[in-house]
């Protein structure tokens, strides 16, 4: 729902107008002096401003003026009488959108309103759409070869067009936003807004206020009429992130929303309608909170209507290194060093494969992004490791996982088959690379291929 703002010094003219604009499905605010209209403007979400042109204090081009140096793209359309029709051109030039002369007709206040909010949110689409570039969410940039995330790329692709809400969970670190906005721009909504807000970020009123929006004087510091992510997203998708910290209110709140496609502002009574399609995501197993009575069954299935699960990065080893390639490239502009970095050494790389990564990509990405700055030439080495992953790697996680039940030769048979699996992934399934890795000769890991079944 757009709103304008009505700046006129004549009391009787902004509720004339603004029962004409409702009447169409406007939402408006008023001010009745150009420093009021300014502190509306720094206080809401504004889409159109209709100011009259002759105003004690700060007349209408002075005001045209201090918007244009704030938003340059914001419309502002000018209320004039017939002396100053030289005046409203003059501030046509200083990028008035258009001027109305008083007594106007309804009906023409009605188009030019509509010509330049439909202008504006063309604007603003524009600006998104260079804020994001969609390319950054094509599949190419989910970094996986492995089957796991070959099945997730087919899943979006699938699940993309369709308006359903999605839900997807995962391990923290593991991707579950950059799939989320994937999803978004491989869809007919990819043109509309994208809109991301963090569950468990914010107490339980202030994340409500943040959904919904809020009248002024709603709560305390509700100082103006504030839009909810919602109706930002509208025609578009709202991604809930960490969707499992939800309290019993908002649970039940935002199956309303799902159900009806309506809701209140905070402190408000007008119902406003959006077509928002959700996609929501956690890190905990959703059907287990509804089990201990911590979610909601409704909601649930609702918002499970189609589902991801993300693999974690230990289930994906054979990721790692393209992972590691491309967060080499993403941080390559910002190392501030004669020598770039280019890869990694082989005892780093096993080393990242055999770590258990419980922060996922984003602990891969901290580990990489950290190496870079304190390597000295173009390849990482052991030394180059942060501290913190040298002691943990070293902590020798894989003993502590044997079970205590476990026999010495199966045990040790399983780790032999892993080093070769390890091995081939490393050296791109050349025999003879892999075993040179292992340290053996090329008849001995070719035996030992027989003995797994590796051939």
């Amino acid at each position: 729902m757009e709103t304008i703002l009505i700046v006129d010094d004549e009391k009787n003219y902004p509720p004339i107008i603004s029962a004409v604009l409702e009447n169409e499905g406007y939402e408006t605010l008023a001010a009745y002096s150009g420093y009021e209209a300014l502190e509306r403007l720094n206080d809401s979400d504004v889409d159109l401003v209709i100011t009259d042109m002759k105003m004690p204090k700060m007349d209408g081009i002075t005001l045209l003026e201090k918007i244009k140096q704030k938003n340059s793209e914001l419309p502002v359309i000018l209320m004039t009488a017939h002396g100053t029709v030289e005046k409203a051109v003059e501030a046509m030039k200083k990028g008035a959108y258009n001027y109305i002369l008083k007594p106007f007709d309804n009906e023409r206040l009605i188009l030019y309103v509509k010509k330049a909010n439909a202008m504006y949110q063309v604007i603003k689409e524009n600006r998104r759409l260079r804020d994001t570039v969609k390319s950054r969410f094509s599949f190419e940039n989910i970094i996986g070869k492995s089957k796991a995330m070959q099945d997730i790329f087919e899943i979006i692709r699938k699940i993309g067009p369709a308006s359903a809400t999605v839900l997807i969970e995962g391990e923290s670190g593991t991707g579950k936003e950059l799939v989320a906005k994937a999803i978004h721009y491989n869809s007919s909504r990819n043109d509309k807004p994208f809109i991301a807000v963090n569950c468990s970020a914010l107490a339980e009123n202030l994340l409500e206020s943040e959904l919904f929006g809020h009248e002024k004087g709603s709560f305390t510091g509700a100082i103006a009429m504030k839009k909810g992510r919602f109706e930002l997203a509208d025609g578009g998708t709202l991604f809930l992130d960490e969707i499992g910290e939800l309290s019993q209110n908002l649970q039940v709140n935002l199956l309303r929303v799902l159900q009806e496609k309506v809701f209140e502002r905070v402190g408000g009574v007008k119902q406003i309608t959006v077509d928002t399609r959700i996609v929501a995501a956690t890190n905990k197993k959703l059907k287990d909170e509804v089990v201990f009575g911590r979610f909601r069954e409704d909601l649930f299935y609702r918002l499970n209507v189609l589902h991801i699960t993300l693999p974690p990065l230990r289930e994906r080893s054979e990721d790692i290194r393209l992972l590691v390639d491309h967060i080499i490239k993403k941080y390559a502009d910002e190392r501030k060093s004669d020598t770039p970095v280019i890869g990694v050494d082989q005892e780093v790389e096993r080393l990242l494969y055999d770590y258990d990564w419980p922060g996922n990509i984003r602990e891969l990405e901290n580990v990489i992004e950290q190496s870079m700055i304190l390597c000295p030439g173009e390849t990482i080495t052991v030394s180059d490791l942060p501290k913190y992953f040298k002691n943990n790697m070293y902590d020798n996680h894989f003993f502590h996982r044997i079970p205590e039940d476990a026999k010495l030769n199966d045990t040790l048979s399983e780790i032999e088959k892993q080093m070769i699996e390890r091995a081939l992934r490393l050296k791109n399934n050349v025999h003879s690379d892999a075993a040179e890795l292992l340290g053996i000769g090329k008849s001995g890991f070719s035996k030992k291929l027989k003995k797994y079944g590796m051939n």
